[in-house]
């Protein structure tokens, strides 16, 4: 059985309005933040409480907007940030929402 592949949109082609959809929804959200501090990840780390099919539609969701790059490893789907896509095509934007998502952490903890 041939491994399963992933289509991906090329750098030029990661459009702001699909990044900023894909980045406004909490749980991706945090999916994002959490591979900034972890790096590749199976996709089930993302979501382990999630059903499969939910966690299946925002990851889905990530790729096909280029916030993030899915590889098969065996039976494991493999995610990581397109960082260098998203720098090259946004400068800052990802730091600044990653920085925005954890003022926004601060201050509810301080509330």
């Amino acid at each position: 059985m041939p491994p399963r592949t992933y289509e991906h949109p090329d750098t030029c082609d990661i459009a702001i309005p699909r990044v900023l959809f894909a980045l406004s929804e909490p749980l991706r959200l945090n999916m994002v933040r959490m591979l900034a501090e972890q790096g590749e990840v199976d996709s089930i780390d993302l979501g382990p409480d999630l059903p499969r099919s939910t966690l299946t539609h925002h990851t889905s969701l990530l790729r096909e907007s280029g916030v993030v790059f899915v590889r098969a490893e065996g039976r494991k789907c493999m995610i990581q940030l397109r960082t260098h896509d998203l720098e090259e095509r946004f400068p800052g934007l990802l730091n600044t929402v990653l920085s925005g998502y954890e003022h926004a952490d601060e201050e509810e903890e301080d509330a």
